[in-house]
């Protein structure tokens, strides 16, 4: 009985998610440190460049959930999307291969632009095979104010949905003088991407409070010995 408890209490203690976007009814499962949505999306895998890299989408609620907290995506969206996948697995399967195979060519262009400097041809070529789907589904709204882009609202929910946005983000971010700002986390394994807003352009860390201090803690490793 004690030993339940402990256990109880240690996962109470450890925060299932760290922060960032809105939060899903499971609370904050990601970290949404990329400052652009298409990175932020990179992001799902965690520990890329190290020896055990982790999918954090690992199925397809996750990705709805990832859809949800980054605002790629509206609660009754989710809630229908989340609903269609109870009887259509297979659809969810296809749907989550899409989104994975979307996200490695957008981490495989950026990363190569934050490392290197400069835009890869091939890497173009990659992400253009998958914008089509997603900015045929793009129309202009009315608003008093005037006219703003919105997503097309099918009657059946369509399950690639969610990674239309990241993939227009992508498309945007490579347009935006905010190219020159793209990031490759300097953290040993991390790989992570994110857009440097420093006012010096020296942040190097997807986030201070974790790649930050485990390189400060080796830094210390290192010299004690």
């Amino acid at each position: 009985m004690r030993r339940n408890r402990d256990n109880a209490r240690r996962q109470r203690a450890a925060p299932a998610v760290r922060f960032g976007g809105v939060r899903t009814p499971r609370g904050y499962l990601f970290e949404l440190t990329g400052g652009h949505l298409c990175l932020d999306l990179a992001n799902t895998v965690d520990e890329r460049r190290g020896p055990a890299p982790r999918e954090l989408l690992a199925g397809y609620g996750d990705l709805v959930d990832w859809g949800r907290q980054a605002g790629a995506i509206t609660a009754p969206e989710a809630r229908r999307l989340a609903a269609r996948t109870r009887t259509h697995k297979a659809e969810a399967e296809q749907a989550l291969s899409h989104a994975r195979a979307a996200r490695e060519a957008i981490f495989t262009l950026f990363s190569t632009i934050a490392r290197k400097g400069k835009l890869s041809k091939a890497g173009l070529t990659e992400l253009n095979r998958h914008l089509p789907r997603a900015l045929a589904a793009r129309q202009l709204a009315y608003r008093p104010r005037g006219p703003v882009w919105v997503w097309r609202a099918d009657a059946t929910p369509v399950l690639d949905r969610i990674v239309w946005p990241a993939l227009a983000s992508a498309a945007d971010l490579l347009l935006s003088s905010d190219l020159s700002r793209v990031r490759e986390c300097a953290g040993e394994g991390c790989g992570w991407l994110f857009l440097d807003r420093s006012r010096n352009r020296t942040r190097r860390w997807c986030d201070m409070t974790v790649c930050g201090n485990r390189a400060k803690v080796r830094r210390h490793r290192s010299r004690r010995h």
